[in-house]
């Protein structure tokens, strides 16, 4: 019996869904990280977490990655230390992080190529809604990059 295609549910699982762990964040690309290398991110990932039973959704504009991530517990949590080890960015902001029994949201891994507007009142309101400190500032700091920079500079960084 599968959730979603390829995915295994277990028989025992109530039909309301799955206990899903979510972890959502943005970061800041490094240097060289352009779409080509992007393309390549999500085409590994694509592979990796068909096994790991991940899915999300991954956003890239403006050398900003926004990434929402569902899967089984420990499968994230070993995703999200992985994610923080990763040279191809940095500044890495968690915006959520919670455990829930329900559908996935995303059952295909997905992206999306955004324009620094859209990533910028992504980023604005997790800003208005942060209370971490360090959030805070590394947030303003994203946002302060995308206010300095011309935007076609944004999508080679």
């Amino acid at each position: 019996m599968v959730d979603e295609y390829g995915f295994p549910r277990d028989p025992d699982m109530d039909h309301a869904g799955l206990i899903l762990d979510n972890f959502v964040y943005c970061s800041r690309a490094a240097e060289g990280v352009d779409d080509a290398e992007v393309d390549r991110i999500i085409e590994w990932s694509q592979r990796r977490n068909v096994e790991r039973a991940i899915t999300g959704v991954l956003v890239f504009g403006s050398g900003i990655f926004f990434q929402w991530i569902e899967g089984p517990p420990d499968e994230v949590e070993k995703l999200v230390a992985s994610l923080h080890g990763d040279p191809r960015h940095y500044d890495i902001v968690p915006l959520d992080r919670s455990v829930e029994n329900r559908e996935r949201l995303y059952p295909n891994w997905e992206m999306e190529r955004v324009g620094a507007e859209d990533i910028r009142e992504v980023l604005q309101e997790a800003l208005e809604s942060a209370e971490d400190e360090n959030n805070i500032a590394t947030l303003q700091r994203i946002l302060k990059h995308l206010d300095l920079a011309p935007i076609e500079a944004l999508g080679r960084n």
